[in-house]
């Protein structure tokens, strides 16, 4: 009884993603004999893969839209030489320096989103000139030299943890912990309790169907422990990365969007099926000039992050991260035609790569077996959901 109503009640297309997760890091612990899982191990999988994560967000609601966008490598890479010049050699105050960057990012996307959705060329097209045209523009600004150092509160925002405000507190064998980092943590289940409880409530309100109480406990239960161990390992190490707070600011702020404002549903739509929401009057032009105008913001974010994490904008910064972030995206559970996809499974999907990539360094893995493997799961995550989609047509 049990497993038919867990198998009535969980989507394998949605769930898919969080237990493949949860097999990777089970089959990388047991290789590492648990190096995977030491408090500096985690923080250092986070803080490594924060602009891989932020560039998925932007992604998602790209390939949710229907189109796709190769130029964010470059956009990070020209977009982190502009900070250097204006921190650097200009001398600006970083405040000033990181808000003239994210303009220029959204000047970037605006400019690739003009063609797209005015002019009517595709956005491989368009992205694809977009990757060489910013490259050559990053090598112009920075010609084969790197510009640096950067500001401390740049390199704290990337590779900084927040302060022990409030001491440690024993946790037994554990040792010591971050009194603050756990009351985050605490909080931070508390909202998504709070939150999952009250959308079940209204859907049983509008009669929509719902997780059986038992189920429903079962996933939050699973995600809370997840929470807490993730955020105690923290704790025990150096405390919350500070990256790892602006990350959860973002997905906090997306996962919004895309569920609960208008805009991010008219993405759906336009993904979903093209002349049905032109249809019903949605200003598709506008919804996909606004999306790349997004990425370009966030990848000039990211490329501030990768740049204060190095220390230096260098000129190959950037090489391959649009793969890595369409990686995600498809992986963390999009679809390839469009109309599906979530913010929270493109950041899981990220970290897969990022615990693939981690997983395979510790235990001696040489580069090209771990773009081996990387490639199959990519592979493995495309097929399993054209599978579930003609699955679910028969």
């Amino acid at each position: 009884m049990i497993s038919s109503l867990l198998g009535r009640s969980l989507n394998i297309r949605q769930s898919g993603i969080y237990i493949a997760f949860a097999l990777i890091v089970v089959l990388f612990s047991i290789l590492t004999d648990g190096a995977l899982l030491q408090p500096q191990n985690i923080s250092n999988i986070i803080v490594q893969n924060s602009y891989i994560l932020i560039l998925s967000i932007g992604m998602i609601l790209i390939i949710i839209a229907g189109h796709i966008d190769l130029s964010v490598g470059s956009v990070v890479a020209v977009t982190g030489a502009i900070a250097a010049v204006l921190m650097v050699e200009y001398g600006l105050p970083w405040p000033l320096a990181l808000v003239i960057t994210l303009i220029a990012g959204g000047l970037i996307g605006a400019w690739q989103g003009y063609w797209i959705a005015y002019y009517g060329i595709p956005a491989f097209i368009v992205t694809l000139a977009g990757m060489l045209l910013f490259r050559a523009l990053t090598l112009t600004v920075l010609g084969n030299q790197g510009i640096g150092p950067f500001p401390d509160p740049v390199r704290t925002l990337s590779n900084g943890f927040t302060d022990g405000y409030l001491g440690n507190v024993g946790l037994g064998p554990l040792g010591g912990a971050d009194v603050f980092s756990l009351i985050v943590g605490a909080l931070v289940i508390a909202g998504m309790a709070t939150t999952q409880w009250r959308a079940r409530a209204a859907r049983l309100g509008y009669r929509q169907s719902v997780d059986p109480l038992p189920v429903f406990l079962l996933k939050l239960l699973t995600a809370a422990a997840v929470i807490i161990v993730v955020v105690v390992q923290l704790a025990r190490f150096k405390n919350l990365p500070w990256v790892l707070v602006l990350l959860a600011a973002l997905v906090l702020a997306y996962s919004l969007l895309t569920t609960r404002a208008v805009f991010g549903r008219q993405i759906y739509a336009i993904g979903g099926n093209l002349q049905a929401a032109q249809l019903s009057g949605i200003n598709v032009r506008q919804v996909v000039f606004w999306i790349f105008v997004n990425m370009g913001v966030l990848a000039a974010l990211a490329g501030v992050i990768f740049a204060g994490r190095l220390n230096q904008a260098g000129p190959t910064a950037g090489n391959a991260f649009e793969l890595d972030a369409i990686a995600a995206a498809f992986i963390g559970g999009a679809a390839v035609q469009g109309g599906v996809g979530k913010v929270v499974g493109a950041i899981t999907g990220g970290l897969i790569m990022g615990v693939i990539n981690n997983g395979m360094s510790l235990i001696g893995s040489p580069s090209e077996r771990v773009m081996l493997v990387k490639g199959v799961v990519l592979l493995a995550a495309v097929a399993f959901d054209v599978w579930t989609k003609r699955r679910a047509t028969r």
